[in-house]
């Protein structure tokens, strides 16, 4: 198994260098000085010059992009030239709060909801429940989160008295409510995913010989359900699930921005609009690395379950 993670997070680095180049290429190249957003437009040119040349910015590309994975190095991010020197390393760790909560929630919302209606489908199999089911699936697969998302504001929020937009932080209820119908609208997709695959991998398992000898044992039907087919569907249910978890962490900036939470994928938005390339380049390296750690744990998992993994050349 060692061998096996060490493998594993070696693959880490040359997916996060070309991350960094790509998006440092593109940053570079964005119109707009980011000295003048960050000493403002009436600033001295001379001053400004002088600015250039103590942050680097002067320089080739090259040396640039060198320099910057030097920083990475020692963990610093730079400062955020739109936010007047605010390091980026503490934005980006209070922003990624919020969306690491809505991530979450969203995924055990999706994995109850997805499990649920692919049990019952499956237990009722070409019955109205499974069309009706299947149906919703199709539909969540079919509609944009920020579709889905404008639905919950008009139809939902005004009758349950859920709040249409902003975090409330004061405690962990009034944090739920804000974040219940923003990870309905994110985890709409995954439910769809979990509830399709719940399905057919239940159906399957519902036909294996261990099932049929336990009802011929006498046993009813929800310990057979409950405790032997669906135990041994969860496997491909777990790694869809934790791969789930990762798409939600990255996917995550629609729905902030429809909702107006202050999470990570809003920041990132508002600091391509402003032109602060410390900022993109930070926040769109640090989701990859969270999303390369989900899915190296969602591997170790389906790996630990499933020796033939691990095995593999």
């Amino acid at each position: 198994m060692g061998t096996y993670i060490g493998r594993r997070i070696l693959q880490f680095v040359p997916v996060l260098f070309l991350v960094s180049f790509i998006v440092f290429t593109l940053a570079y190249h964005m119109p707009g000085d980011p000295v003048r957003l960050l000493m403002g437009q009436a600033a001295d040119p001379e001053t400004v010059e002088i600015k250039r040349r103590e942050l680097g910015l002067d320089k080739p590309f090259l040396d640039q992009y060198v320099a910057y994975m030097g920083k990475i190095a020692r963990g610093d991010l730079g400062i955020s030239y739109a936010k007047k020197g605010l390091e980026v390393r503490s934005l980006i760790l209070e922003k990624f709060a919020v969306t690491l909560r809505l991530a979450i929630l969203a995924t055990i919302l999706s994995t109850l909801l997805g499990i649920v209606a692919g049990v019952l489908a499956a237990v009722k199999p070409y019955s109205w429940i499974d069309y009706g089911a299947m149906l919703l699936a199709l539909l969540g697969v079919s509609m944009p989160v920020f579709y889905t998302g404008f639905l919950l504001l008009a139809y939902v929020a005004p009758r349950v008295g859920l709040p249409v937009s902003g975090y409330d932080d004061a405690n962990a209820w009034t944090q739920l409510r804000s974040l219940l119908l923003p990870a309905l609208a994110l985890g709409c997709l995954s439910t769809a995913i979990v509830a399709r695959l719940t399905r057919a991998t239940m159906l399957d398992t519902l036909n294996q010989d261990f099932v049929r000898t336990a009802r011929a044992k006498g046993l009813r039907e929800p310990p057979i359900v409950l405790r032997h087919a669906l135990r041994n569907a969860a496997i491909p249910i777990v790694t869809v699930v934790g791969a789930n978890l990762g798409g939600l962490l990255v996917g995550a900036v629609l729905t902030e921005s429809v909702f107006a939470l202050p999470g990570l994928g809003r920041e990132i938005v508002a600091a391509i609009g402003q032109r602060d390339r410390e900022l993109i380049a930070g926040g769109v390296l640090f989701m990859a690395l969270v999303f390369l750690v989900v899915n190296l744990l969602v591997d170790v998992t389906y790996a630990y379950f499933d020796p033939r993994v691990r095995l593999e050349k």
